[in-house]
């Protein structure tokens, strides 16, 4: 008698991410490179926390991503260790130039922000990883700078860093200083090929030799004898002299005057989950404040990807926008109402702006934040419709371990966007295109002021422990990306790795940050792995729908890490960049 088969009842196996959501038990790093998240990885087997993991990681993205990223850029930065009472902020941000203001800049240049050292602003990178390995850390400025010299010594050329080379082969061939590092060769360099960044892997060996000259200070002293030498000493003269001769504005004084500020973050809830963000300074509150428009909707009744999920989304970062460009500045020179705006009750009257039938067709009125600190104040300010394009940069590294501290960066400032100081191989940073040249704007340039930052990184925290530190690069889709992974997550029950693959979309109905401030009414970007019935109904609404590849690096690259409920530590990170997770 033949055999019957008996039917396999057993679901069919089915792949719904491309990458698994890594889990580790004693550590984890994610940094928009593999290479540096190996360095991160590397400071945990010398004996290292996530603090000494996250700044080797985020100075060997310095190395690493030349066309995103600098050592003489910014890097904001949060931490958290335990027994601190709450998380701290390093700004990571240096000042506009204090001979400059902003007569005086529109007599030189106009409206004007011509590329190379006219944005400069002081260097504050350094300061910001050498402050917190100083404050946080347990290993040596030798231990953590390890990795970054042996990638100076050589690593191979990725193609996304060979196409930005060359596609800016002629700017840099007008920069002898950077034509000898990123055009060693007469030309740029192919895909496989080393680049080798000798003066750059020098400066780090001068500064590894600075703390060993001051190593009985004890360590922190140490570290931060080496930070000095670049703001003060022999290494700040050579950037003072090659500023002077490159027609900068950036002097000594400027240098000396340089000190990252540590300070509280930004902070809400988002249904029972603290919420940390980098202050107005940047555009961090972004986050809080469309997460506190969110949480009065059943975000998880609508589903991932689903057209009210979308619309709703982007409608309320609309009116966080508006905000943003309405208020926030240097809350060092800028009157910042950012108590009223962080607070749930102006949500509640923020969020009846939005209309479930119909899209904004451009930027909303910036609100009246001020009667909610119990005060008045001046009208936010409305920006006009520009066209141009921004430069793109950024980048992200993150770490956290089983003893509960937790660090997450966004360095930036494209090494390839201003001339090379010649025998340091870093640049001055250039972040003072995200200052605005048109007087009444809260961001706009005035001596000594902070730029109004894109990068932004945030930790989420509960119950008094670290819960996810994350962020990403991609300029003024940052938060945007930031907070539909945190939606994902929360709302959506998605593990990390999938929350960071999920289809995005990215409104271009405000001003971008950087010069020349472009904004785009009503766009909306939108990846081509959202379906196309929504497509449709989101047109329908009023929303100017923009196709884009199905994953692409124009929604930003997140990378975050996040503890489970039993302690372990899940990771995560975006395919749409060379990101990598890895731990332990």
């Amino acid at each position: 008698m033949r055999e019957i088969p008996v039917e396999n009842t057993a679901p069919p196996i089915a792949v719904r991410q491309g990458r698994p959501a890594l889990l580790s038990s004693r550590y984890m790093v994610s940094s928009c490179h593999y290479l540096a998240t190996f360095a991160g990885v590397r400071m945990f087997e010398r004996g290292g926390n996530a603090i000494d993991a996250g700044v080797a990681a985020g100075i060997a993205l310095n190395v690493l991503e030349r066309h995103l990223t600098d050592f003489g850029g910014v890097a904001p930065i949060v931490v958290f260790r335990p027994g601190m009472p709450a998380p701290e902020t390093i700004d990571g941000v240096g000042h506009w130039p204090s001979s400059l203001d902003l007569g005086s800049y529109r007599a030189r240049y106009g409206d004007d922000m011509p590329i190379g050292v006219a944005r400069a602003v002081t260097p504050a990178a350094a300061d910001a990883w050498l402050t917190a390995l100083a404050r946080h850390g347990r290993l040596s400025l030798a231990d953590v700078l390890a990795p970054s010299i042996e990638l100076c010594d050589g690593f191979p050329v990725y193609p996304r860093l060979a196409a930005a080379i060359e596609r800016l082969e002629g700017r840099l061939r007008a920069w002898p200083t950077s034509a000898n590092v990123f055009l060693a060769n007469g030309r740029p360099p192919h895909v496989g090929e080393l680049l080798v960044q000798a003066e750059l892997g020098a400066l780090f060996r001068r500064l590894v030799a600075i703390e060993r000259l001051n190593e009985g200070l004890g360590r922190s002293a140490a570290i931060m004898a080496a930070r000095d030498a670049i703001y003060e000493g022999d290494i700040a003269r050579a950037i003072a002299a090659f500023m002077r001769e490159a027609g900068g504005a950036i002097t000594a004084d400027d240098l000396r005057e340089q000190r990252v500020e540590i300070g509280a973050p930004t902070h809400t809830t988002y249904r029972g989950i603290d919420v940390y963000a980098c202050g107005p300074w940047s555009q961090g509150p972004l986050v809080p404040m469309t997460l506190n428009l969110l949480e009065g909707f059943d975000i998880a009744s609508f589903g991932p990807g689903s057209l009210a999920f979308l619309h709703h989304y982007v409608e309320a970062f609309k009116l966080a926008a508006a905000d943003r460009e309405g208020f926030f500045g240097d809350p060092d020179q800028v009157d910042v109402p950012i108590r009223g705006l962080l607070n749930k009750d102006y949500a509640d009257r923020r969020r009846e702006l939005i209309r479930e039938d119909r899209a904004y067709p451009e930027l909303p009125a910036p609100g009246d934040p001020w009667s909610y600190e119990g005060r008045s104040g001046p009208a936010g300010y409305r920006p006009p419709i520009a066209a141009g394009v921004g430069a793109p940069d950024t980048s992200f590294a993150c770490a956290m371990d089983a003893e509960g501290n937790a660090f997450a960066a966004t360095p930036s400032d494209p090494g390839l966007g201003a001339p090379l100081v010649g025998g340091l191989g870093i640049i001055v940073s250039t972040r003072g295109a995200q200052l605005w040249t048109t007087a009444g704007h809260p961001s706009a340039i005035a001596p000594r002021k902070r730029p109004r930052l894109t990068p932004n990184p945030a930790l989420l925290m509960k119950d008094g422990r670290p819960l996810m530190p994350f962020g990403c690069p991609g300029e003024d889709a940052q938060c945007q990306a930031m907070v539909q992974v945190v939606c994902n997550i929360v709302d959506f029950g998605m593990n990390t790795q999938a929350a960071i693959e999920a289809p995005r979309v990215i409104s271009r109905s405000f001003p971008w940050t950087f010069f020349p401030h472009a904004y785009e009414p009503g766009v909306l970007q939108v990846e081509g792995r959202v379906s196309r019935q929504v497509r449709d109904e989101l047109v329908e609404l009023g929303h100017v729908v923009r196709d884009l590849p199905d994953f692409s690096p124009a929604t930003a690259g997140v990378c975050a890490i996040r503890r489970l409920d039993s302690g372990t530590l899940e990771g995560g990170a975006d395919p749409r960049r060379e990101s990598y997770a890895a731990g332990w």
